[in-house]
């Protein structure tokens, strides 16, 4: 009887693995238990850990990105979030520092109970909108941080653009492809064209800026679209592989780093660089 012939790996098989919850309890916590107002999410345990501090967008709180950072540290990674400069006049050079400070506490405390600890030289940022954009210029200024990935991202002052040129880390831009706030055009494909070093700019089909986000919020009175589950989806699956790979060389995400899945596109003429070999 002949065997069965025994399915190869795929772009779409890795996105189905990496988009659903991965194989560690989950702990989150408050971070101004430590000094800084914030969020805090982390395996329930592990030693020399990767760890990445998000940025939320203008106007909106980190809880409102809260199942990202619970995925992503179902994974295995640490994350934590700062819960500052979250009103109209929010300053980004101020916000890109107390990124760089939450990334301070995440390697300097151990958390969980002492159970937690995180590898200085596994450290990644990463941000929506505004906080894309801070994501930039924290990367410009700390050299500890090996990995950028931005959703939305939004320009800044000063300029997230100008601090592009600047990083040799890898990046993974994720564009909304109906996104009337920070359309790509203006903000994230720049950024891209600027980059220092290896990047990916992916475009997110029928995505709005508001649809990184979860739940109901007063801003989406002011600020265009809303939650959407399929925006969410393809932003934890491509934020897993991308920081598995560059922060804990897990392998397991290459294929999908390498092409385009449904509802999100490799923009060719802004990519430049491999972000898995």
């Amino acid at each position: 009887m002949a065997r069965k012939a025994k399915k190869l790996p795929s772009a779409k098989h890795a996105f189905v693995e990496l988009s659903r919850r991965g194989p560690h309890d989950v702990l989150h916590g408050d971070l101004a238990l430590v000094g800084l107002p914030g969020m805090v999410c982390t395996p329930r345990e592990g030693t020399s850990l990767p760890a990445v501090v998000f940025g939320h967008g203008w106007l909106q709180p980190p809880r409102r990105y809260l199942n990202l950072m619970r995925h992503l540290a179902s994974w295995g990674i640490v994350v934590v979030s700062p819960a500052t400069q979250h009103g109209p006049l929010a300053s980004h050079r101020l916000y890109a520092e107390d990124m760089r400070t939450a990334l301070d506490i995440a390697v300097g405390v151990r958390l969980g109970d002492g159970k937690i600890s995180v590898d200085e030289k596994k450290l990644g940022a990463a941000g929506h909108a505004m906080g894309g954009g801070c994501a930039v210029l924290a990367t410009a200024e700390d050299p500890r941080i090996k990995a950028v990935a931005t959703l939305a991202a939004a320009e800044t002052h000063p300029s997230a653009l100008e601090a592009a040129a600047k990083v040799t880390a890898p990046a993974l831009h994720l564009a909304a492809a109906e996104d009337l706030l920070t359309p790509p055009v203006a903000n994230a494909e720049p950024i891209s064209r600027a980059w220092g070093g290896p990047v990916q700019l992916r475009t997110i089909k029928k995505a709005t800026h508001l649809g990184f986000t979860e739940g109901a919020h007063w801003s989406q009175l002011l600020l265009h679209g809303k939650p959407e589950y399929n925006t969410q989806r393809i932003t934890k699956g491509l934020l897993t592989a991308f920081f598995l790979r560059a922060l804990a060389n897990d392998r397991r995400g290459d294929l999908l780093l390498n092409e385009n899945i449904k509802g999100s596109t490799i923009d060719q003429v802004n990519t430049h660089g491999k972000l898995a070999a």
